[in-house]
């Protein structure tokens, strides 16, 4: 998985490289034009993160403060975006740091399972919706059919996955596989727990309500989400209606979660914003620099997410040493 990571990053790193060699610096005129209005995408985006957290909420058998819970999905967000972990090692952190605020190790990771495999159904529809958008947009049958007919095809997929979730038994069955991609800090939380893990999450997904409730959460973030390209792409000197921010959002976003071996989506986001951009009028160089906008917002928003989880950590590492009577 490391070899599979390290290549798809050192691919996504050569595309990237390419794009921007081949526009060269005319992507950072927008961007100098737009100057310091652009930071305000950074406090901008606590918003879609906000309401993602919770959908997460609705899923906890178990009350978690809701700030605590919003910090725990920044840092979940951080690590699977600035860190080369195949946009899983993020959800590992997560349930590590619901279990360290109380919340049953078990229940902690039945509710990351079963909150990622809403937001692959929340994602089907943000793109569906999107590709709509195309479809109504451009007036070109053949382009935004691809993408229908590829959303038809995926479907699928989605729906084996929750299947296999929903019949139980995946992690006892599968336990030296889930041992392996979970880790051993995993492995020392739910050791032996195989069982109530399938129990648990077997419950969580016929619970329609929650489930419902956790989707109608995820739906509004990756909507408010797509204020962050309209607002970026006005700020960059090309305004476009939100119909086009929709489509570029939603398609941008499928990419990277279809392609998610590739670290952050490098690569990956450039080459989707500059060919659905071109298709919706707007030029190579724009869109590259709407996509370095982005990468800057990601990294603003998420570094101090990651130093604050690195504090934490620390603290609680010192504090263990210490009550170990090591020091």
């Amino acid at each position: 998985m490391r070899l599979t990571v390290r290549i798809a990053l050192l691919a996504g790193v050569a595309l990237l490289v390419a794009l921007l060699a081949r526009e060269g610096t005319a992507i950072l005129t927008p961007i100098a034009r737009a100057g310091w209005v652009l930071l305000w995408l950074v406090p901008l985006h606590a918003l879609p993160i906000l309401l993602d957290s919770r959908g997460w909420q609705a899923l906890l058998k178990q009350p978690v403060n809701a700030a605590r819970l919003f910090w725990i999905a920044t840092v979940r967000e951080a690590v699977n975006r600035l860190l080369p972990v195949a946009n899983i090692g993020g959800d590992l952190v997560g349930i590590r740091l619901l279990a360290a605020e109380g919340v049953d190790a078990v229940w902690a990771a039945a509710s990351v399972t079963a909150e990622l495999l809403f937001t692959l159904f929340s994602q089907y529809l943000f793109v569906l919706v999107g590709g709509t958008c195309l479809l109504s947009l451009i007036g070109m049958v053949r382009s935004a059919s691809d993408v229908l007919i590829g959303l038809a095809a995926s479907l699928p997929l989605i729906v084996l996955f929750g299947a296999l979730l929903h019949s139980g038994a995946v992690f006892e069955r599968l336990e030296k596989v889930a041992v392996k991609m979970l880790g051993e800090q995993m492995l020392s939380l739910l050791n032996g727990k195989w069982t109530a893990l399938d129990a648990a999450l077997r419950s969580l997904i016929v619970d329609w309500r929650r489930g419902v409730q956790t989707m109608a959460w995820q739906l509004a973030g990756l909507f408010v989400g797509t204020l962050e390209t309209w607002l970026a792409l006005r700020w960059l000197g090309h305004t476009v209606n939100f119909e086009a921010a929709l489509v570029l959002e939603s398609l941008t976003q499928a990419a990277r979660s279809f392609i998610f071996v590739v670290p952050a989506g490098i690569g990956v986001q450039e080459a989707t914003l500059v060919g659905v951009g071109g298709l919706l009028g707007i030029n190579a160089d724009m869109a590259l620099a709407l996509s370095l906008t982005k990468r800057m917002r990601e990294i603003l928003f998420s570094a101090p997410a990651l130093l604050s989880w690195y504090w934490t950590e620390g603290k609680r590492e010192l504090h263990h040493v210490r009550g170990s009577g090591r020091v």
